[in-house]
């Protein structure tokens, strides 16, 4: 099984707002870029997007580690809450929908099609590709203004 190394992060100028999301995809000494922005979102689904199209991106099962600032994302896997909002059908213990309950359905399901592990990052550090992956959000999102 290949093994990918994918760094994600999302953005928004405002939330809701614009948002953008970056990734940055390395195997086998090769780097692929991609982002992304949408009109009306929040930082926590630009995250959640980032790490989707990340994955969404492979052609074929992978081994994969996935590096994210967002403790909303790692800690949905690594601490199991997915798993538990899935069995729940998304909902939460008060009975009210997880929120962006769609996008961790894709996510889920994407997770199902590869090995993946989720890897914790501080955010605005000295984390280069975290970096590379926040610029490549930020700069989605001034695109997405100017009409680019």
């Amino acid at each position: 099984m290949k093994k990918v190394i994918l760094y994600t992060d999302g953005a928004c100028s405002v939330n809701p707002g614009v948002g953008g999301w970056g990734a940055v995809l390395m195997f086998n000494g090769f780097e692929k870029r991609i982002s992304g922005a949408e009109p009306d979102t929040t930082n926590n689904r630009m995250e959640l997007t980032a790490v989707i199209e990340g994955l969404k991106s492979l052609k074929e099962p992978c081994e994969v580690q996935v590096y994210s600032d967002s403790a909303y994302v790692v800690n949905a896997f690594r601490n199991g809450w997915i798993y538990s909002w899935e069995e729940s059908k998304f909902k939460k213990s008060d009975n009210k929908a997880v929120l962006n309950s769609d996008l961790w359905r894709q996510l889920l399901s994407l997770t199902r099609q590869h090995k993946v592990e989720f890897i914790k990052v501080k955010g605005h550090a000295d984390n280069v590709y975290n970096n590379l992956c926040d610029k490549l959000a930020t700069e989605a999102v001034k695109n997405f203004k100017s009409g680019l």
